[in-house]
Formats: structure tokens, sequence, C-alpha cells
């Protein structure tokens, strides 16, 4: 049984590419084709999203990685140009200073990485934890005209 460098999950190599079993396929494939520094976030970003929220559907939505409960979008992460943007749609009322509220009408914050070594574990599975506790209804957002409404 082999481990992936994080300590979280199983991995199995196929034709030189590592795949974290149980990961999404596509989300795999999304990691790979990431420069180097990126791959690695993206692989503990991932990994850790899945052991935390064990419960949610993961899917490339809007093409980049997106985790959801109930169909509802919960957490995804996308490279842009200031880094890997890992993004929690109801990160807003987390009240937490580490995430940047990026927008207003929305409820959604984010936090911006460039080294693996960036990441604070504990904060983002506080962070996972929160967003099971904390949702806001963006799956119904189109059928009730852009107003939000709070899940939980």
């Amino acid at each position: 049984m082999e481990y992936n460098a994080f300590g979280f999950g199983q991995i199995q190599r196929i034709q030189g590419k590592v795949i974290t079993t149980g990961m999404n396929k596509e989300i795999n494939t999304y990691n790979d084709n990431q420069a180097s520094d990126d791959k690695e976030i993206c692989e503990l970003l991932a990994t850790t999203i899945d052991s935390e929220l064990t419960e949610a559907e993961s899917k490339i939505w809007h093409a980049h990685p997106v985790w959801f409960l109930d169909g509802n979008p919960i957490v995804g992460y996308s490279k842009q140009k200031s880094g890997i943007r890992l993004m929690f749609w109801s990160g807003a009322d987390f009240e937490d200073d580490n995430l940047s509220i990026r927008g207003k009408k929305f409820k959604d914050a984010s936090i911006f990485y460039n080294n693996v070594s960036e990441i604070n574990t504990k904060d983002l599975i506080n962070w996972l934890i929160k967003s099971r506790e904390i949702q806001w209804d963006y799956k119904n957002l189109i059928k009730r005209k852009g107003k939000l409404e709070r899940l939980k």
C-alpha cells in the first residue's frame, strides 16, 4: 500500500501518473495538467477536501474542480494569475480573516496559494467543517432570480 506525499489516501501509479484512490478522475486530470508547484497544491487540496467532505459529489464544473453537497456548490479551486484560488461559496460567513471576500452580491470567499507550504491544513479542515454547517442556496439561484437564501 502506498500513500501520497501528504499522508492522505491511497495512490496508484498508472502510466507514470499518480491517481489518488477514490478521487474523481477528471479532477486527477485537471491536477496533472498543472505546473509542478500548482499540481502539488491541487493534489493536497483535492485529497483534503475528499477526506473531509466524504459525502460530497465532486466534478469539473465551469472548467475547474468543485465539490457539492446535495447539488449545492460548496468548495472548489482554480488556476488564476495570482495562483491557485481556493473558493468557498458560503465562505463570507465563516468570519475568518484569512479568507478574502470577493463579491458583495454573493457569499463567496477565497484564498490564493503559490506554494504547497502556504497551506495550513488545520485552517483548511476548519473551513471544510464550516462549509458543511454554513450554506447558502446556490443550486436554486437562477430559479430565485439571483436571490440567495440561507440553507444552514
